[in-house]
């Protein structure tokens, strides 16, 4: 099966992208210092732009590891967590997570009560890219780089079946 990539967002739309999105979270931070949770895998390419264009201070990187999809276009609709925090990791501090993209939700979700359960001091959620037609969950979303359409997506940390990460730039998947 030979699959085609059409290009969705261009590396310099990205940038663009990134630098909004800094710009909002440090007016909402205002000098206030955030421990980052990235998810990985899909999040790696977008958290080390995203922090490097903030001007807030960034107190810790932590990362999680979530899992739905595997080797499908689908989610599975079971989110199983393979890499946590612990509560000294979250316990009173300001938490934004850093995630590549939002579907069903269900992900989302299942991550915000793990985190909110160990009581962090705040928590907000920045997204590279966000599919609101897919929604199953509703989940809060702080900060919206792109919605996209109802489109498999690759590139720019996202993958299928662990392909496609490394490209510059984000295309639809067909």
């Amino acid at each position: 099966m030979t699959l085609s990539l059409t290009p969705l967002l261009s590396t310099l739309e990205i940038v663009a992208i990134i630098q909004r999105l800094a710009q909002a979270i440090d007016q909402d931070y205002n000098s206030q210092s955030l421990t980052a949770v990235v998810v990985l895998k899909g999040a790696v390419f977008f958290a080390a732009d995203l922090l490097r264009a903030l001007q807030t201070p960034v107190a810790g990187i932590e990362f999680v590891q979530l899992a739905s999809y595997g080797p499908r276009k689908q989610s599975s609709g079971t989110v199983v967590t393979i890499q946590a925090l612990s509560a000294e990791q979250i316990l009173g501090k300001h938490l934004l997570v850093i995630e590549d993209i939002i579907d069903t939700g269900r992900s989302l979700a299942h991550l915000l009560a793990q985190l909110q359960a160990h009581h962090p001091c705040s928590l907000k959620v920045c997204v590279l890219l966000d599919k609101p037609s897919c929604r199953q969950v509703t989940v809060p979303i702080d900060y919206i780089g792109q919605a996209i359409p109802d489109r498999f997506v690759v590139g720019y940390g996202l993958d299928f079946d662990e392909q496609y990460r490394q490209l510059p730039a984000i295309y639809t998947l067909a």
